[in-house]
């Protein structure tokens, strides 16, 4: 539970039809499974402790007086564990004499709640009645309960886990309680369920639980009636799912047992605060939930490590999915290259000047200048491509990148800079022997500044390079590389940018064999900004030996920003996914070195060019990431440190 971790299990009990205390004995065992692999939320098909499928017996004091002796004993064989469950049963309120499709909400031996179904399919309207509008206190099983719809569950040793309860149809229905409950304050609904299975429907429950969970950025999990129920004229598949804010977590059908995962409760309510969709109405007042007229309630757990079984991606960037990654480039280009077409049109440019070096940020801005080129119905040769080489060029970039030029059909330009990098040496006294940063930032800025002055010459723009993993590390000369008329790559993190230039050169092996294997050397080049002289004939700089890997920068940046965790959680989860590559001292040094340059560099990003965001975030002052240049990063680094 520490880190905002919870976790949860559906689970399918084999039953007997009408059997209660069957029925109970089999949901005690299942419960008990669940508490042994540290669950803490436990969602049980609806009517599990009867079966679904009674039909009239549900009429019968007989049937509902087994209920409740089974869920009496369930109580008494339970108490002792520290798990809220909550289980389906028929239950009778004798204050109106009607029978009701509930949900017990039971920890250590208690009742918490009653919940009954509002959205009753026109079957289950023979027997039970819709509990819409009830709010009542009956007497159940020695315990005075509250039964209602809408109620909320709120944890008192872990605040961001506030629990409600929807049965079956209520998630079809136009307007599903849980969607009152969500902006009551509910990071996670438990669905009791009892669908049929009949072709196709599956993919429609799919759907509507995963949506759901990003409609109301919660975590979602539905356990559906399974094994045991009455095959007359329906099967019952118990399918169970798991899903947070969209991502289907884990699932399981056609089979009893549990299927476990853990939400992340503190994930959905960060994502929660930057958005202003869970307000009340207007005009409602500011008390019972917000004003929405729903119950609350409190429940304890015990604060525990919870053990992780949820993915947790190597590069949360990239789609682990071959086809979705395929997808997923193919967007991103397009994306980024509207972004410039717009651009060129609107400044009416008669050229794109885009500076390539051989690596693997200037090919990729080739590459989505080119397609934008492509949209505006230009001619590629309105692209100028211009090589500089200097102290630091190797034979290897250099010929890599006018063959790249050549390839995408543009004008291409060699354009020496080492005697004017001398020359301003040699005025501001810089000896050539003295290899410190100024030795590297003037080539980066005689580089900028040849650029910019040809954009201005052929009334063009600067295309920048810079992309999303570097900007986040300041990993940038500023007023060299840092600066262009529009940056393409700005959004795109470098873990992502090698499949963005791999998916290309995948699309060119057929016809285009010479283009692919360029692309493919490219890619096979250690990244550089070769400022420093090469070692006989080999880039002599390579960028993760000084930075970290970008691996491990782009997990940082994914987590620490993207979702708001504090150190000691982008710790756990980066040992979690990489520590099978990296050892702790390792993930720990470049996490510190991250946080040191992510405060320090942020007024390079205060004034970076315009840029399209092409992804799930991006670091733009004007909308992407705001903070001001000054702030200070003692509280993240004294976290880390305490960590050491």
């Amino acid at each position: 539970m520490r880190d905002g971790f919870v976790k949860v299990a559906a689970g399918t009990p084999e039953i007997r039809v009408a059997d209660c205390a069957y029925n109970g004995g089999q949901i005690v065992a299942l419960m008990r499974e669940a508490a042994a692999q540290g669950v803490k939320a436990l969602a049980l098909p609806e009517l599990c402790l009867t079966g679904a499928t009674c039909g009239d017996l549900f009429f019968q004091d007989t049937l509902l007086h087994g209920a409740e002796e089974a869920l009496a004993s369930i109580l008494t064989e339970t108490k002792d564990l520290d798990l809220l469950t909550a289980l389906g049963l028929p239950v009778r309120n004798p204050w109106d004499n009607k029978l009701y499709n509930c949900a017990a909400v039971i920890q250590r031996g208690e009742i918490h709640r009653l919940v009954p179904k509002t959205c009753l399919p026109n079957c289950e309207g023979r027997w039970f009645t819709s509990g819409r509008d009830v709010d009542t206190l009956i007497r159940l099983r020695g315990q005075n309960v509250h039964m209602a719809a809408n109620v909320i569950l709120e944890c008192e040793t872990m605040p961001n886990l506030v629990i409600g309860v929807e049965l079956g149809e209520d998630l079809w229905a136009p307007e599903p309680p849980s969607i009152t409950l969500a902006r009551a304050g509910a990071t996670l609904i438990l669905n009791l369920s009892a669908g049929h299975e009949e072709a196709g429907r599956a993919d429609y429950r799919r759907s509507l639980v995963a949506g759901q969970s990003a409609r109301l950025l919660c975590g979602y999990v539905l356990a559906s009636a399974g094994e045991g129920e009455s095959t007359t004229d329906l099967v019952f598949g118990g399918h169970k799912m798991i899903a947070e804010n969209g991502v289907m977590l884990a699932e399981q059908r056609f089979s009893t047992g549990l299927v476990v995962s853990e939400i992340d409760v503190d994930r959905l309510i960060y994502d929660r605060r930057g958005t202003n969709i869970f307000i009340p109405p207007a005009g409602t007042p500011m008390d019972n939930a917000h004003g929405l007229g729903v119950g609350r309630s409190e429940f304890y757990l015990e604060l525990t490590d919870t053990e992780l079984t949820r993915p947790i991606a190597q590069n949360p960037f990239v789609p682990e999915s071959p086809a979705e990654l395929e997808a997923r480039c193919q967007e991103i280009l397009t994306i980024a290259a509207l972004g410039l077409k717009k651009r060129l049109a609107h400044t009416r440019a008669k050229t794109a000047v885009v500076g390539l070096s051989g690596g693997l940020d200037s090919t990729l801005a080739l590459l989505t200048t080119a397609k934008a080129m492509d949209m505006l119905g230009r001619p590629r040769t309105d692209i100028t491509a211009i090589t500089m080489p200097c102290f630091g060029t190797t034979g290897r970039t250099k010929s890599n990148a006018q063959m790249l030029a050549e390839e995408m059909g543009a004008s291409f330009r060699i354009i020496e800079i080492g005697e004017a990098v001398r020359v301003h040496f040699r005025d501001i006294g810089q000896e050539m022997d003295d290899l410190s940063v100024t030795f590297e930032n003037g080539q980066a800025r005689e580089r900028t500044q040849v650029l910019m002055d040809v954009a201005n010459r052929e009334g063009g723009m600067v295309i920048g390079t810079g992309d999303l993993s570097e900007l986040a590390l300041g990993w940038a000369t500023y007023n060299g590389d840092h600066m262009s008329m529009y940056g393409v790559n700005g959004g795109i993190p470098k873990t992502l940018m090698r499949h963005l230039v791999a998916c290309l050169a995948r699309e060119a092996e057929g016809e285009r064999p010479r283009l692919a294997a360029v692309l493919r050397d490219i890619l096979d080049t250690p990244v550089s900004p070769e400022l420093l002289p090469p070692k006989e004939g080999e880039i002599a700089q390579r960028t993760e030996d000084l930075v970290g890997p970008y691996e491990l920068h782009d997990f940082f940046l994914y987590y620490a920003l993207r979702w708001g965790f504090p150190p000691r959680k982008v710790l756990r989860l980066a040992l979690h996914a990489l520590g099978g590559r990296y050892d702790r001292e390792t993930i720990l040094k470049w996490l510190k070195n991250f946080y040191r340059r992510f405060f320090t560099q942020q007024f390079k990003r205060s004034c970076m060019p315009d840029g399209p965001k092409a992804g799930s975030m991006a670091l733009s002052p004007r909308g992407g990431w705001i903070m001001p240049s000054d702030a200070m990063s003692t509280l993240w680094l004294a976290e880390l440190e305490g960590l050491s």
